[in-house]
């Protein structure tokens, strides 16, 4: 059956994914406004809505974290990329205004809490040490779109690319999972100055920041994205798998902590090269 927006056919791997969940089916993701295709150890996930300047909506964040669950086990690199002129406006407007499904006003705290977990967990799963994952960024990249680029190891910009965390403008904080790497990249001094002031990152400036591994010519993100994908799979998957897990685990780590996980993580590899 073909997806419902575009006619391509479905491209969900047959099989559940580590955690034995279900792959969500061409329909769900349609109403989540995403789009996946797996090929081999690629998986690309597309936010499908550009008619809506790819805005988020909890079905979005509840069919990020559905792909997370089900993501198939040989799937090495996830890229997520944005359909039409943006990656992702952020959050959706319409969803103030009262129709389906609305904001937890927080007078359960617990359920709040509960409510706003869920929805993390559609950006939590891309830090998993057994993919690496690559924003392909174009356009504007707001809020909820800029949280998901600073989710994913790798942001490759496009000349035009745009950042703005844009939530404490609308009387909220960024809640999916962007304040940590936002300070770790630019610092707490910048991460304050850019979320207070709600301004707009070009892409340049993103670059110099840090926020932006690779700047290319609009016209160029594609390709960029296809040699670093390439580059990424040529790696020993059992390195990478270690690797990542190492570099995760160094900001919080004393030089001592990360010495022995070093080491570790080398017999590990040795182990399983010489078969021991």
């Amino acid at each position: 059956m073909g997806d419902a927006t575009t006619g391509r056919p479905e491209a969900v791997s047959e099989g559940t994914g580590p955690g034995g969940a279900e792959p969500p089916g061409g329909a769900e993701l349609a109403k989540a406004g995403l789009r996946l295709e797996v090929d081999g150890a690629l998986a690309t996930v597309t936010l499908n809505r550009p008619e809506r300047r790819n805005a988020m909506t909890f079905d979005t964040w509840r069919g990020l974290a559905a792909i997370g669950r089900s993501l198939p086990a040989g799937v090495r690199v996830v890229v997520l990329r944005g359909e039409g002129p943006c990656f992702s406006a952020g959050i959706d407007l319409g969803m103030f205004s009262g129709d389906g499904e609305g904001f937890a006003d927080g007078s359960d705290a617990e359920a709040t809490d509960r409510f706003i977990a869920e929805l993390q967990e559609g950006y939590t799963w891309l830090r998993r040490p057994e993919i690496v994952t690559v924003a392909a960024v174009h356009g504007h990249a707001i809020g909820g779109g800029f949280q998901l680029a600073l989710a994913c190891d790798i942001r490759v910009a496009a000349d035009d690319a745009k950042f703005c965390m844009r939530e404490p403008a609308l009387g909220l904080v960024p809640d999916l999972t962007g304040t940590k790497p936002l300070v770790e990249i630019v610092g707490i001094g910048r991460a304050l100055e850019l979320c207070l002031t709600a301004r707009t990152v070009p892409a340049d400036e993103a670059a110099r920041l840090g926020i932006a591994e690779i700047v290319v010519p609009r016209d160029g993100l594609d390709g960029a994205v296809r040699d670093l994908v390439a580059s990424l799979l040529a790696v020993n998957p059992g390195a990478a798998v270690a690797t990542k897990r190492l570099l995760w685990e160094a900001a919080e780590n004393t030089l001592e902590e990360q010495c022995a996980a070093e080491r570790r993580e080398q017999i590990g590899r040795l182990r399983e090269m010489f078969g021991r």
